[in-house]
């Protein structure tokens, strides 16, 4: 069950809530800053829950933060061996429905959306899972509780035409709670933070597993045997996802206003509260650094922040980070010129460096846009256009790699580096059938020049 960033990172490097998997406007090379995209509509990549799309501006997430705060209050936690909740659906698109679980069946419950980058292949997977385990009382529900539609019957329009063009030959039920009641019971309950999420309901009715569809072909023999749940990796696991709930769930409640109202101090502060508690969350370290330097420019404070940023990345060899620290110095769409020009290239050559080692243009099988659009600015801002050239075509022929790309995705990733691509060149720039000409009065380099090319 592969999502499309898993060929490039360990699977502890993507359940990271904003950097790599809140929107595209952090990945590419003409788009805004983080904290920007943040009060953005954005694009996902793997999705983020409800009480993250509240801070983007998502109009029917509005009520998540209120829910969240509810459940934190009630010690309302869904968890190992709890009591599942209801169903809850207005629509059954596929298959019969289902108002109740039935004793003696396992069920697993999958919530996803159509923006959800890596629920294509979840549930692609899941109908391979539902034909291997039929025979064994297993039964798979699909949940659309996210869509965002004007109406009820946009959104059933919308999933029934994407379910027929993605899934033809889908084999389990799949319905929609657009009124997110099944979410609020089953996600915020969980403290469950992104989708696709997997619940597992055992035979009993309860509860047997709470976690990443990448997950279930290694706990689901274990729930049919009975052994899962009685066992202290389970109760481990469970433990360890209730108590990251807890200490994020609140740091969302009070960032979402902060970032909705462009309050960057007040940001800046839940952020550093969340870097207490969790120092190697790298989308806490990301946002501390960006809303110091870009959005309150306050180099005396943010300068060591990024420092310690860029020497962690590099420590930790994890190209997740460096991809973070790497757009902070050379996000074309930032203004760079306040910050110290010796040092963001001394910073941008080191990273760079260590990024295309890690993630080498000829290595066909890694999506390249997390990063490369970053490592092509420094390029073209040191002088050397043609390798920034290079490294935004390597990027685009990425996009029809082997890992799968949300289409939405790959086509505002595409339009937006062949324009880069034409603003390096100074010529039009064509991809299959996506062209772009130079952009009058922008250049790619004009707001902050390499000190050598200064001199």
């Amino acid at each position: 069950m592969l999502s499309f960033l898993e060929p490039m990172w360990p699977a502890r490097e993507r359940t990271s809530l904003f950097l790599v998997t809140l929107c595209v406007g952090v990945l590419s090379a003409a788009t805004p800053t983080f904290a920007t995209a943040l009060v953005r509509q954005p694009v996902y990549t793997t999705a983020p829950h409800f009480s993250v799309a509240v801070a983007i501006g998502d109009q029917r997430a509005q009520n998540v933060a209120q829910s969240l705060t509810i459940t934190l209050e009630r010690n309302m936690t869904l968890g190992l061996e709890s009591p599942a909740p209801p169903i809850k659906v207005e629509n059954w698109l596929r298959g019969q429905p289902l108002t109740s679980f039935q004793p003696g069946k396992v069920y697993i419950v999958e919530f996803w959306a159509t923006w959800c980058a890596s629920c294509v292949a979840a549930l692609s997977d899941l109908v391979q899972l539902q034909e291997k385990y039929r025979d064994s009382g297993v039964e798979v529900l699909g949940i659309a509780a996210g869509e965002r539609a004007q109406t009820a019957e946009k959104a059933r329009s919308k999933l029934d035409a994407w379910l027929t063009e993605k899934l033809p030959n889908l084999n389990y039920r799949v319905g929609l709670d657009y009124t997110r009641e099944m979410d609020e019971l089953w996600m915020d309950s969980s403290f469950s933070i992104g989708i696709s999420t997997s619940f597992v309901v055992d035979r009993d009715g309860h509860i047997a597993f709470i976690g990443s569809p990448t997950q279930l072909e290694e706990v689901l023999p274990k729930i049919l045997t009975g052994s899962w749940r009685i066992s202290d990796e389970a109760k481990a696991a469970d433990a360890e996802r209730i108590a990251k709930g807890e200490r994020t769930m609140p740091i969302f409640v009070k960032l979402t206003p902060a970032m909705k109202a462009q309050d960057w101090a007040k940001a800046l502060s839940v952020v550093e509260e969340a870097v207490a508690v969790l120092p190697d969350d790298v989308n806490f370290r990301v946002l501390q650094a960006d809303l110091l330097l870009h959005k309150m420019r306050d180099l005396q404070a943010g300068l060591p922040v990024m420092r310690q940023l860029v020497r962690d990345a590099i420590n930790k060899k994890s190209a997740l980070w460096m991809a973070g620290a790497m757009r902070q110095l050379f996000d074309p769409a930032n203004d760079n010129s306040h910050l110290p020009q010796a040092e963001r290239f001394a910073m941008g050559n080191e990273l760079s460096g260590h990024i295309l080692a890690i993630n080498a243009p000829q290595r066909g099988d890694a999506p390249k846009f997390l990063s490369y659009p970053a490592v092509a600015q420094y390029y073209y801002e040191s002088g050397n256009k043609d390798r920034a050239s290079e490294l935004i075509e390597v990027t685009l022929k990425s996009l029809d790699g082997p890992a799968p790309i949300p289409d939405n995705l790959k086509q505002e990733v595409m339009s937006e580096s062949v324009q880069t691509l034409a603003n390096y060149k100074g010529q039009k720039a064509c991809y299959g059938s996506v062209c772009a000409t130079p952009q009058p009065g922008v250049s790619q380099s004009t707001k902050a020049q390499a000190p050598e090319e200064r001199r």
